[in-house]
Order: C-alpha cells, then structure tokens, then sequence
C-alpha cells in the first residue's frame, strides 16, 4: 500500500491556510475521498512526492508537459531569460519569436495577442466577439470548460434553447442570462437556438475536442455544421483549444478535422510549463483590440520573459522529427499503444470501458454505451473508477483524480512506462471486476 504520511501531514496543514487545501479544486482528490501525494519534483515521464513515491505521470501539470518535465533545453531557456530579468512590462523580441511559432502552426491566427491564463483567454475573446459583432448573447456547450470567468460559469435552463442560469455563487443572473447553453454534439439544438437568436449571438465558443467533460470527440460533420451555422448568422466562432492545442494534432482540432474558426484560444503548451495562453485569430478582428480598437484588455505579465522562453524552447521541440517521424505522430502512436493496451485488459476480465483518443490525449470512461456529451458521462460507473485510480496510484501510475478529466501523452514517456502502466491497469481491472 501507497504510504503517504508526510503528504497527508501536509495536506491537513494546507487546509488551514488554503480553501480545500489547494489552489485549484480538482487538486484536493475529493472525488476519490483521498489525500493528493504532494509533488517534490518531476523529470521526464515521472513525479515524486515528499513521501518519496515515484509515479509515471499522465496529468503532465494538466497537459502543458508534452515534451515532459524539466526538459533540459526548456530549462535552459528559462534561466538564460531569468539572468536578464524575471519582468519587464515592456516589449521584447521573445513575444514575436512565440507569435511567429504560434503562427506556423495555426495560420487561423493572423494576430495574437499574449495573456496568462485559458481563463483570460477566453475571457478576452469573447469581450472581442461582442465588441466586434455588436451584439450581448453568447452560446457555449454544456460540459465544455473555458475558465471560471462569470459569463461561462453557467448551468443548463429549463429546457433546449433557454438562456443560462448562474453555476457559482457570486455569478449574477443578469450576466448569466447573456450566455445559452446547449448540449454538445446536439447539432438540432444549436439550430434552433441559432433559429430564435441568431440576430443576437456573438460568438459559439466550443472546445472542439471536449476535454473537461472527460474526452469527447465530435461527431462527424459537427463541427462543419457550426462553422455553417455560424457563418450564416454573423457570429463569432471560437475555438478554445487550450487543452487540445497542439495535442488532436500539432495544428490542433482545427487541422485533425479542417476546420478554420474566426478566433483561437491557445495556453497550457505554448507555455511550456510555465503560466502563458493567447488568443489570437482573424486580423479584422484582432485589430479590435486595444490600443488599435477600443476593446479593452491588458496584462502586467502578459507576454512575461521566462514564459516566452519557456514556450519557445517547446515549440521548437515540437517541430523536429522521433524516430523517423513527426513529433505529433510521435505522440499519438505512444498514446495509441497504451489505449489498446487498456482496453485489452479491460476485456480480459470483463470490465466494460469506452476510450477516446484525440492525438496524445485520452480517456477512460466505466460504461456500456458510447459516450458523446455530457449527460452520458454522467451516467458513467463512478465507483469502479474510484477503485481504479486508486489501484493505479498504488502502483505509481499517477492519473486525473476523476474519469471526467483527460489524460496526457508527453515525449518523454518511454516503451517500458507504457508496458508497466498496462500491467497496473490490468491489476487495477481486476479489482474493479471484484468490487474492491
């Protein structure tokens, strides 16, 4: 058994001086009703907690890690950067360096403007599309995240087509009531929504491949269907690829399925580990923004040395070929192998999964039936996944504390990380099949 008493001391400590414990939810492990291993350091594939525990990680930090820990080029860069300042609040060339990289791999965006989080991402392209447009509404899917800013923290009305309701305390009705949430993949939906307010919405902002509702693939055509719809109503179409950013393919979503959106929102990656996102999209657009437009927003750190740094060392790694091929196919033959691996045996023992795979992320879903939004995850076995993560945490498989979270490929993952977290998860099936 895993022993975790000098995280579990650290924990309780943290929980007098921290909501929770932590400075992000999902990293309290409450819906495992256990105590999270607190990280000491990471290299490559693995982390290690104060208790000395070693684990192959599969969060990578929640996706940005895809050339692994502490990669040595990346930090180099950031400590060559940090020799000459940590800050600056003025221009550099590093900003244009990530802007150029950004750009080769998504030609959508013709201008990018540099924040810190997918938060404000988000949050800044959705102030473009109202001030672009000229118009209040905006549409999201339901189980789709894009933030916790107050116009998306919002729940499902009384029925399809009925404007949001507030999901927080402290979002208020009248904000929420700006925002009209609609099942993802549910294209009927989003036509008769488009059908009542077109004239009014702003933007449909989506995460193409949906990552925070455990992964979820489009279904074919959907995605067409939207850039139609939107195209015909003069709406704002963003794509929030900060978590399948550089991972459905290098190019994202919207090169995996062809799809061009009026504005990207990208982090995590384009960071390298360190606290950067962007959005960025068509140059009519962009030019909306302060100080060419009088669309507002602005960021002391927005365009920080060392996070530039950091993204740049990464994207220059993503460019280069493994083993003889591209890093992006690289990435989703590993993560391909490990997928059949799971599955494989999952059935040798009779346990029902359903995988998704979108380039070097995946998920696990504990269900019969095929999974396609949010509702159906929700109907997902939660008990047998609890028994599982627990299981594989006890043999240093370190995974997403809930089946409605993706888990990430990196580089640095090798054949035998992928041979021994096979092994665990068949152990790991058994114990489900036996309820224990």
């Amino acid at each position: 058994m895993l022993s975790l008493d000098k995280s579990k001391a650290a924990f309780e400590e943290a929980k007098e001086l921290m909501p929770g414990g932590v400075n992000s939810p999902v990293r309290s492990f409450s819906a495992m009703e256990s105590t999270p291993p607190f990280i000491a350091k990471a290299k490559g594939s693995k982390i290690y907690d104060i208790d000395g525990n070693e684990y192959i990680d599969y969060v990578g930090s929640w996706g940005p890690m895809v050339v692994g820990h502490a990669n040595d080029e990346v930090i180099d860069a950031i400590k060559k950067a940090a020799e000459n300042g940590t800050s600056y609040g003025a221009p550099t060339l590093l900003e244009t360096r990530l802007a150029k990289l950004v750009q080769e791999f998504y030609p959508s965006i013709e201008k990018i403007r540099m924040v810190n989080s997918g938060t404000e991402a988000t949050m800044s392209a959705l102030r473009l599309a109202r001030g672009f447009t000229g118009r209040n509404k905006i549409v999201k899917c339901i189980g789709c995240y894009h933030g916790h800013s107050d116009s998306l923290l919002v729940s499902a009305g009384s029925g399809a087509a009925t404007f949001g309701t507030p999901s927080s305390l402290g979002v208020t009705k009248s904000v929420a009531s700006d925002t009209i949430p609609v099942p993802y993949n549910d294209i009927e939906a989003m036509e008769a929504v488009f059908e009542k307010y077109g004239e009014e919405i702003a933007a449909l902002i989506i995460e193409p491949v949906a990552g925070n509702m455990g992964l979820i693939l489009p279904k074919q055509g959907y995605l067409r269907s939207l850039r139609e719809i939107t195209k015909k109503y003069g709406t704002i179409l963003i794509f929030d690829e900060v978590m399948c950013g550089f991972r459905a393919s290098l190019g994202g979503a919207q090169a995996a399925y062809g799809i061009t959106p009026d504005i990207t929102c990208l982090g995590k990656i384009i960071g390298g580990g360190l606290p950067v996102a962007a959005y960025g999209g068509r140059r009519d657009i962009m030019d909306y923004v302060a100080p060419l437009g009088k669309v507002y927003q602005a960021g002391t750190l927005s365009g920080n040395p060392l996070a530039m740094s950091a993204g740049i060392a990464t994207l220059e790694i993503l460019r280069r070929d493994f083993d003889g091929v591209d890093a992006s196919r690289a990435l989703t033959l590993k993560t391909k192998e490990l997928v059949l691996g799971i599955e494989a045996k999952a059935k040798e023992v009779g346990v029902n999964v359903v995988t998704h795979q979108a380039g070097s992320m995946f998920g696990i879903f504990f269900s019969k039936e095929e999974i396609w939004d949010y509702k159906d995850a929700e109907n997902c076995d939660q008990n047998a996944f609890k028994i599982w993560f627990h299981s594989m945490l006890n043999e240093g498989i370190y995974l997403a504390p809930s089946q409605f979270e993706t888990i990430f490929m990196s580089l640095a993952h090798t054949k035998e990380d992928i041979e021994k977290t096979i092994e665990a998860a068949g152990k790991a099936f058994r114990k489900v099949a036996n309820g224990k």
